[in-house]
């Protein structure tokens, strides 16, 4: 069958109609206030306040500068004598300001007289809940106030991962040891929490965990979503507000916070996936237990059909905003939008997620969301996108997670009913517990390991491996799926590769979700027209990490200047163009893998970038792809990512199946050759048994853009053969 290429602009137009028909695809950065919140300045304006900084540096200090940054943005502010800020540094093999230590805690005040060193003490560690007591044992015994806001500075990792990464002891905050040092020097009075603000600089930390663990200790909670930028809060612009306005309450506070932070976000441009909210802490019981309730109906769901439950459970999770990246590139983070989560799910818990959206909106007083973070509604939950035992076991650690939704989790990942979560499998979908931080640890009751992908006993996604594909008469290869086999999938994407027989050599090039897919009916169809995202017109692999009304994010990695990246781009459907966010380091080794890394880096004319692709010979017996440096070549003042015609040549096309523990099958190959810009579509794989023979003739393909670059260090000139390039 054949079919003639279309350019992007028909293609997008197809992409938005299939995916988004009937919602607007403008998107735009927002503030939400909630109805009735109340930002009044209750105090008097001679109040004294003290602002506790836990500034824990890591290697956001050491590398950048940044905790360094933030302190000279502080100094700015001219402080009244009823303003102080006390500040504990450490945890960073270097620091960029003088006179704060290395290899020691340092304690400093800024007040109406400027910055003062405290003394240095032994160092500490920083990610630790014994460093955290210490500083605010230090700081309640010498410096008292009528009103305090705590603030963390630092990597973040969630609910599972906690808060502070020491870079010298490498160990993180745990959300409990959180609620622990709290406990432990001031005690919990919900009625008059000793701050009014305690406040997380850092990325991950808006969540309902994160909430429960300071409930008691504080009025409000300031915290994001998604990962900061590298210029984290405004500290010039907070303070300086409270420094011009000691009468304002907890709430004011923590609006200005959000307001001057995406002010911030935008002078740096670096707004787009920007998100912070400010939670009331008095409602975290009633969120607490109707995020139980729903857990507990979500379990008596699981009981009757686990499949079907999970399956549903796991697509509303994939299309509600899921934040640090959650693909197999970045890592996974394993936060979700709580209400997100919810809405998506509302035909699987009926019952409860009313009553769970209703706490949730009652908690979140005021949030500000970048562009293309316009859904999140504040607070995230924990969910395993890719079912690593390990993380849920950290999550499953804490007391201030209610246990049913820990018990939910448990029977996906390990495939069986926990004994102990069958109290909640009969009755109504209640549950009650006294205060967060009062919940079960049940890690110890779980496996060591989970089931692998073909021994799991809900989930064996392997079954639909060579799944047959058919070809309509207009070209378009499909797949149609029983009701049996769709409940075994979370969500269903497209692979593409490269074949070149002559140069014995595939190329994977990624993953997309432009697909025609029709849950209903299991019908899924093919939307290549033979083009593919392309960077300054080299071919990148590309994986898909969230779809939304307007828009599709994408992450690509390279090298940037040398250094392991993750490209962060956006396809807007109402620009009908990619637009480049920056890059991520790739933080994938130790405990730095538990942490989304903060800096979002800005590319600049003369970077030089290396295309990361995965690659293995055809004729070999490589059963894993290989990780290969390809081009090699310096942006100008406008690097660009465009869908692209790849040219002439052989490429083969998969449906791929992911089960709700991110594992996958494969279909039958969809073999598409293009010759002089016209697309023969079959089924089957033209060099199998072969050993080769069908060559892509005519035109410049793929091979030609990736042959001429710098590669492994070394650079074929005049155009070495793809298999030169690839180092097969």
């Amino acid at each position: 069958m054949k079919r003639r290429l279309i350019k992007k602009l028909a293609a997008a137009a197809v992409a938005a109609c299939i995916f988004f028909m009937g919602f607007s695809t403008e998107v735009s950065a927002a503030a939400h206030t909630r109805y009735g919140a109340d930002f009044s300045s209750p105090y008097s304006s001679s109040d004294t306040w003290v602002i506790y900084w836990y500034l824990c540096g890591t290697d956001l200090e050491t590398n950048e500068g940044a905790a360094s940054d933030d302190l000279a943005e502080l100094m700015k502010v001219q402080l009244p004598p009823n303003v102080k800020v006390v500040i504990q540094t450490g945890g960073a093999d270097r620091w960029h300001t003088n006179g704060i230590p290395t290899g020691a805690v340092g304690r400093f005040v800024y007040d109406s007289d400027g910055l003062h060193s405290l003394g240095v003490s032994a160092d500490v560690n920083m990610g630790s809940g014994e460093g955290l007591t210490d500083f605010l044992r230090f700081g309640k015994e010498n410096f008292s106030a009528d009103h305090s806001v705590f603030v963390f500075w630092d990597h973040g990792g969630g609910s599972a991962g906690g808060i502070c990464l020491d870079e010298r002891y490498q160990t993180m905050i745990s959300l409990d040891e959180v609620h622990d040092a709290f406990d432990s020097v001031y005690g919990a009075n919900p009625d008059n929490p000793p701050f009014e603000v305690i406040g997380f600089d850092a990325c991950l930390m808006a969540t309902v965990d994160t909430l429960n663990s300071v409930h008691g200790f504080s009025r409000y909670m300031v915290a994001s979503q998604e990962t900061e930028p590298g210029c984290g809060w405004n500290y010039s612009g907070w303070v300086g507000a409270l420094a011009r306005d000691p009468s304002m309450g907890g709430a004011a506070l923590g609006k200005v916070i959000c307001d001057t932070y995406m002010d911030g976000c935008r002078a740096y441009d670096v707004d787009d996936i920007a998100t912070l909210s400010l939670s009331d802490v008095s409602k975290a019981p009633e969120l607490f237990n109707a995020y139980g309730a729903y857990g507990v109906e979500a379990l008596q769901a699981a009981a009757e059909n686990p499949r079907q439950l999970f399956s549903q459970l796991s697509r509303g999770a994939e299309a509600a905003e899921n934040y640090g990246g959650n693909t197999r590139e970045q890592g996974y983070y394993d936060m979700v939008d709580m209400g997100g989560l919810a809405r998506n799910t509302q035909s699987a818990m009926p019952a409860t997620t009313g009553r769970l959206l209703s706490a949730l909106d009652d908690c979140v007083l005021y949030r500000v969301n970048g562009n293309y973070r316009p859904k999140g509604l504040g607070l995230s939950c924990y969910h395993p996108y890719d079912g690593d035992a390990d993380v849920w076991r950290a999550y499953a650690e804490l007391d201030v997670s209610p246990a049913s939704i820990k018990y939910l989790y448990y029977y996906l990942i390990f495939g069986y009913m926990p004994d102990a979560a069958q109290e909640y499998i009969s009755g109504a979908p209640v549950y009650t517990q006294e205060a967060p931080g009062t919940g079960a640890a049940i890690a110890g009751s779980a496996p060591a390991h989970a089931p692998g992908p073909s021994a799991h006993p809900i989930y064996n996604v392997q079954q639909l491996e060579d799944t047959p594909v058919d070809v309509d008469r207009d070209g378009v290869a499909f797949v149609r799926l029983t009701p049996a086999a769709a409940d075994l999938l979370s969500s269903v994407h497209c692979q593409l590769i490269y074949m070149d027989a002559e140069q014995d050599v595939i190329l994977d090039l990624g993953s997309d979700s432009n697909i025609v897919a029709d849950w209903d009916t299991g019908v899924f169809k093919d939307n290549f027209y033979g083009t593919w995202p392309m960077l300054d017109g080299h071919p990148v692999y590309v994986e898909i990490t969230y779809e939304e009304d307007g828009f599709n994010l994408y992450s690509i990695p390279i090298k940037l200047n040398g250094v392991p990246c993750n490209l962060q781009v956006v396809y807007d459907f109402g620009r009908e163009e990619y637009r480049i966010l920056g890059a991520r380091r790739d933080e994938n080794t130790g405990i730095a893998s538990m942490v989304a890394s903060r800096e979002l880096i800005k590319l600049k004319p003369g970077d030089v970038i290396t295309t990361l692709h995965y690659g293995m010979t055809l004729s070999g017996s490589d059963t894993e792809y290989t990780e290969v440096e390809v081009d090699t070549f310096t942006i100008g003042a406008n690097p660009t990512v465009r869908d692209e015609e790849v040219g002439d040549g052989t490429y083969g096309y998969f449906f791929e199946f992911v089960d709700p523990l991110n594992n996958s099958a494969l279909s039958e190959m969809v073999t598409y050759t293009i010759r002089n810009g016209e697309i023969t579509t079959y089924v089957g794989n033209p060099f199998a048994g072969t050993g080769g023979g069908l060559q892509p003739t005519g035109g410049s393909s793929i091979a030609d853009s990736l042959s001429g670059g710098s590669v492994l260090g070394s650079a074929p000139s005049g155009g070495g053969s793809i298999a030169e390039s690839l180092g097969v």
